[in-house]
């Protein structure tokens, strides 16, 4: 039997998440800017309550399309308040619409969400060799630059917490602990 981080349990789909997605270099603007946003409806959740959600998710935000997501208006507010199939807190929900703006902002502006992101992350994934879940922390100091560069653009729900989350879910940073079998793997 495969070892894996502690944190994947014995969950298939958490297994399958860690297996085949969690910490694999994600390249694609849309795809980065999705999972920021799934990361921050996680904030003060499990993400499996997430990841059990996600199509869901998907289907409110049409894609997560953010040229779609930030033409939403009140009515758009109120049909994800009464989806049960997502997390229904309105600050989460108005803040991904006006997220989606921000980004567009950043395409207006000549700034590629993916590059902007791998360039001040360095190019490629950093890697860790956490010996254990304990050793992961929640938070570094580029999390905290990461947070800071996203809330002057105009970004919310993107604390340094939230960001570091999203951060080894996108495989900027590779925290598989040392024994996973995952651990510095080589990624598509």
């Amino acid at each position: 039997m495969q070892q894996r981080c502690a944190w994947a349990g014995d969950d298939l789909l958490y297994q399958a998440y860690h297996d085949e997605e969690w910490g694999v270099p994600l390249r694609d603007s849309r795809a980065l800017w999705e999972m920021l946003m799934l990361e921050g409806f996680q904030a003060g959740l499990a993400w499996i309550t997430i990841l059990r959600k996600r199509e869901a998710f998907r289907k409110a935000f049409q894609g997560f399309d953010p040229a779609v997501v930030a033409r939403f208006g009140e009515k758009d507010v109120e049909r994800m308040m009464g989806d049960a199939g997502i997390v229904r807190a309105r600050a989460k929900i108005e803040a991904t619409i006006g997220n989606a703006r921000a980004y567009l902002a950043m395409a207006e502006a000549g700034e590629d969400f993916s590059t902007f992101v791998w360039t001040r992350a360095g190019g490629k994934p950093l890697k860790n060799t956490w010996t254990g879940k304990g050793d992961v922390p929640a938070k570094t100091a580029l999390s905290e630059d990461f947070s800071k560069a996203f809330k002057q653009r105009g970004f919310k729900f993107v604390g340094p917490v939230i960001v570091y989350a999203w951060m080894q879910a996108t495989g900027l940073v590779d925290d598989h602990v040392v024994g996973c079998f995952r651990h510095g793997a080589r990624h598509r």
